[in-house]
C-alpha cells in the first residue's frame, strides 16, 4: 500500500469533503498523495441508497483528483459499539499508509457517529505510534506529524486556517458530486443537508476568510500547541 501525505476520516462518505475537499484539492495539485476514510456506508441515511452514495463518492474521488477511498464498512450509528475494533483497524491504517497528516472531524458535533470518529481517530493515532502497541497487523510504530480536526456542523475559532479561495469553486462541484444528500428531489425527505446546508458552509468558509484576511478558508483545530522556531 502506498505511502500517504493527508489522511482524512470521517463516519460517512461527504463528512471529510463537508469540512477539508478545498485542503485536499489543494494537496492534489501539489502532487500530494491524500487518502480518505469512510468508517461506515452511511447506510441509515434519510436521502439515496449505499449503492448511489458510493457512486457518488467514486466521482467526489476524482473531483478531488483522484484520491485514494477507503472504506471499513462499520454499522452506521454503532460506531461506539464496534470502537475497538475500529481503532485497532485504523491502526493498521496508519501504520500501512504513514501519512504526515490525519483529519479528523471537530470533537463537538450534533451528529453523534461524527464524535464517535473524532474519538477513535484521536486513539489510533495515538496507540498508531506505540511500539509495542499489537493492531492486526504487524506493522511497525508510527506516529504522523498533526493530527487536525476540521468542522462540519459545528463552528468554533479555528486554531489554523487554510486558504482555499483559488479552488473554492472546485470544493462546490466536489459537494455537489452527493445530490442525493445536499438537494431536494422527488421521493426525499427534507433533512438539515438539503435545507441550506451549502449556503452554510459557504458562510462559514467566508468567515473564515474574513477573519484571516482571504476570500475563503478553511478551518482546523488543534488540540495541542504548534512547535515554532521563531516568530
Amino acid at each position: 500500500m502506498n505511502s500517504l501525505d493527508i489522511l482524512a476520516i470521517g463516519a460517512h462518505p461527504d463528512d471529510v469533503e463537508i469540512g477539508a475537499a478545498g485542503t485536499l484539492l489543494l494537496a492534489a495539485k501539489r502532487g500530494e498523495r491524500v487518502g480518505i476514510l469512510d468508517m461506515t456506508y452511511a447506510e441509515l441515511s434519510s436521502n439515496g441508497t449505499v449503492e448511489r452514495r458510493q457512486q457518488e463518492a467514486a466521482a467526489a474521488d476524482q473531483a478531488l483528483g483522484g484520491v485514494a477511498r477507503y472504506n471499513f464498512g462499520f454499522p452506521d450509528r454503532s460506531l461506539e459499539a464496534v470502537a475497538a475494533e475500529a481503532i485497532s483497524r485504523t491502526v493498521d491504517l496508519i501504520r500501512q499508509t504513514r501519512p504526515r497528516v490525519v483529519l479528523a472531524p471537530y470533537w463537538q458535533d450534533r451528529h453523534p457517529d461524527h464524535e464517535s470518529v473524532s474519538r477513535i481517530v484521536r486513539e489510533a493515532v495515538f496507540s498508531s505510534g506505540i511500539r509495542k502497541y499489537a493492531a492486526g497487523m504487524s506493522l511497525p510504530a508510527y506516529r504522523p506529524e498533526k493530527l487536525l480536526y476540521y468542522f462540519i456542523n459545528t463552528t468554533v475559532t479555528p486554531s489554523v486556517v487554510v486558504d482555499i479561495t483559488s479552488v473554492y469553486k472546485e470544493k462546490i462541484e466536489v459537494l455537489r458530486c452527493y445530490r442525493s444528500q445536499f438537494e431536494r428531489e422527488e421521493g426525499t425527505v427534507a433533512t438539515p443537508l438539503n435545507n441550506g446546508y451549502l449556503e452554510a458552509v459557504e458562510y462559514r468558509e467566508r468567515l473564515f476568510g474574513q477573519q484571516s484576511g482571504v476570500m475563503y478558508a478553511e478551518g482546523f483545530v488543534s488540540a495541542v500547541p504548534y512547535v515554532l522556531d521563531r516568530l
